[in-house]
């Protein structure tokens, strides 16, 4: 009784703890503009499979694919038997699904083999971070705490895979022992090759498979509570965030409104006056941002996917896309602390640009798309950065002077050179 109570304790608290982190993310979120995509749902729900629950995307790099694809299928499945370890902690029974027979010990293989394939690739993947000179890897943004997040992240999944596989060795020895608390259940083919190096004493046996389990229970309780301050939370928000992607073409940009309204009624005063105060052309902080472009920087897996494809990035730019998702998700990380702390002052008197991220940043993007196109969870760094450009542009007049002369050749010319109309067809005449 008093482990069921110590349990049912520790399983409160760390609901309730994620819960709370939970809220203060979607608090955070919603302090976005408002944007429509709810549009087209079989569409969007189609992508989400595609993209999200399919990992459409990861496959253009076939090796991390089939490694990441076996870490988010072991992760996905295995956490199944959750269920069982979270009934079996409350009500202090042992295997409380065993009795479902050779569909038991089907399930329990599959996990097994799975939580093999977890630990298998997370040491490839720690491998392949640390030790290979991979280009997605070199980042400056990685240094630091990101780096060791990332660690962390594998490092805590070979320490949870390692639990459960000796948990189900000293289980499955205590079976062959005829121990009455531990009836024959289940099918083990890793655990099986773990049995012999294991101690041949039954109260050692039973006190291996307890701290395993309980490591592992509490492992995974406390890593729930560390998904919201980690890369990682894109295993729960990777799903809504390909759901609300922008479905029209990657290369298509919107008109701002606020804009295309005033040009109205300057050019045909017939027309009503825009309705509604603008406050600001472009985005100078997260909160000119949409709520979908908060969202993207949470979802941020900080696999540097977008950066190896930045031309920009390769050709040894200032500006990384991977960078400007990590940057907004930690201004947007502060705004929401100090809108907490200080409810009644809006303005802490920082912001995005320029605090966070520079001018030469911005306008090193050549609005390629490959960013977009590469993320493996739709994520859009370009419209962070057009944001910003239009706030440099329309509230500062500030862009280099290339912006400026072509700006001034199109008001002239009507087009971005130099040449006058009547010039613009001579060069078929060379």
């Amino acid at each position: 009784m008093t482990s069921q109570i110590i349990f049912l304790c520790l399983f409160i608290i760390a609901i309730t703890a994620f819960s709370i982190n939970a809220r203060r993310i979607y608090r955070n979120i919603r302090l976005g503009k408002p944007v429509d995509r709810s549009d087209n749902p079989t569409q969007r729900l189609k992508l989400m499979v595609l993209v999200a629950f399919g990992q459409k995307k990861m496959f253009k790099k076939p090796l991390p694919a089939i490694l990441h694809l076996l870490v988010y299928l072991g992760f996905c499945i295995i956490n199944v038997e959750m269920l069982e370890i979270i009934i079996d902690g409350i009500f202090g029974t042992h295997r409380v699904f065993a009795h479902l027979g050779e569909f038991y010990n089907f399930l329990i293989f599959c996990f097994e083999i799975l939580a093999f394939g977890v630990l298998a690739s997370c040491i490839i993947f720690i491998f392949r971070r640390n030790a290979m000179r991979i280009f997605r890897f070199q980042g400056k943004e990685l240094k630091h705490w990101p780096k060791t997040d990332a660690n962390l992240i594998l490092i805590t999944e070979i320490l949870l895979m390692s639990a459960f596989l000796i948990m189900n060795a000293a289980d499955l020895k205590l079976q062959q022992l005829n121990i009455p608390a531990y009836p024959l259940a289940g099918s083990f083919p890793i655990s099986t090759l773990l049995v012999n190096i294991l101690p041949e004493n039954v109260a050692s046996l039973v006190v291996i498979e307890r701290t395993a389990w309980w490591f592992h229970i509490i492992g995974v309780l406390l890593f729930l509570n560390y998904l919201p301050i980690s890369k990682h939370l894109h295993i729960l928000l990777a799903f809504p965030n390909t759901y609300f992607s922008k479905l029209t073409p990657k290369g298509k940009f919107d008109n701002m409104d606020s804009v295309t309204q005033e040009v109205k009624a300057m050019l045909d005063p017939t027309l009503p006056a825009p309705s509604g105060e603008v406050t600001r052309f472009g985005v100078k902080d997260v909160k000119d941002l949409t709520w979908k472009n908060l969202l993207d920087a949470y979802t941020c897996t900080e696999c540097g996917r977008c950066s190896a494809a930045c031309p920009a990035t390769i050709t040894g730019k200032l500006l990384s896309p991977r960078k400007i998702m990590m940057d907004t998700r930690d201004r947007l990380e502060e705004v929401g602390r100090h809108l907490a702390t200080q409810p009644l002052q809006q303005d802490d008197g920082k912001s995005l640009i320029d605090d966070y991220i520079t001018r030469e940043e911005i306008w090193a993007c050549t609005t390629c798309n490959a960013c977009v196109e590469q993320c493996p969870v739709n994520i859009n760094p370009l419209e962070i950065i057009l944001g910003l450009r239009q706030y440099s542009v329309l509230e500062e007049s500030n862009a280099p002077s290339s912006i400026n002369t072509m700006f001034s050749n199109m008001e002239n010319n009507a087009a971005p050179w130099k040449y006058a109309q009547t010039d613009r067809a001579n060069w078929a005449n060379q």
